[in-house]
């Protein structure tokens, strides 16, 4: 919803309207690590699931995912054309890998302190620490 053709960024303006349409149908999922949209996604849902996996795991996925990708020439959104480089993910200071070192810390203490607002008491929280978690709660989804 955000990144349009040739890596250019939608204004808030064009995000925050494109969000609500999204969020408007009555049921969804969503991804995204878009901080000022908390008040908009989370104002009407029932669950949040945070993938809270140790920094090394982070920071390796986050290495073979783009890797893979810049190899790969995959798309990240349909319709952008845009790709990852091998140059802009790992010698660039617009690296995904970068962002996630520069964020792991400051994310963990912000959602911390999120799960933990009153003003989110009516939202579930679920904190998936390990991929055998996360397995877990899929298959637990499934069987319900």
């Amino acid at each position: 919803m955000f990144w349009k053709p040739d890596w250019q960024e939608s204004s808030d303006e064009e995000f925050f309207t494109k969000l609500k349409s999204f969020l408007s149908q009555d049921t969804w999922v969503l991804d995204g690590n878009y901080h000022r949209t908390a008040e908009i996604k989370w104002a009407n849902i029932d669950q949040v699931i945070w993938i809270d996996y140790s920094f090394s795991r982070t920071v390796y996925q986050a290495v073979k995912r783009t890797f893979i990708r810049s190899v790969t020439k995959t798309e990240l959104w349909d319709n952008t054309g845009n790709v990852e480089t091998f140059a802009k993910s790992f010698f660039s200071r617009d690296s995904i890998i970068v962002w996630t070192l520069k964020t792991y810390k400051r994310n963990r203490i912000r959602y911390t302190e999120i799960f933990n607002d009153p003003k989110y008491h009516h939202i579930e929280f679920v904190r998936l620490k390990s991929p055998k978690m996360a397995k877990a709660d899929i298959n637990r989804l499934y069987t319900s």
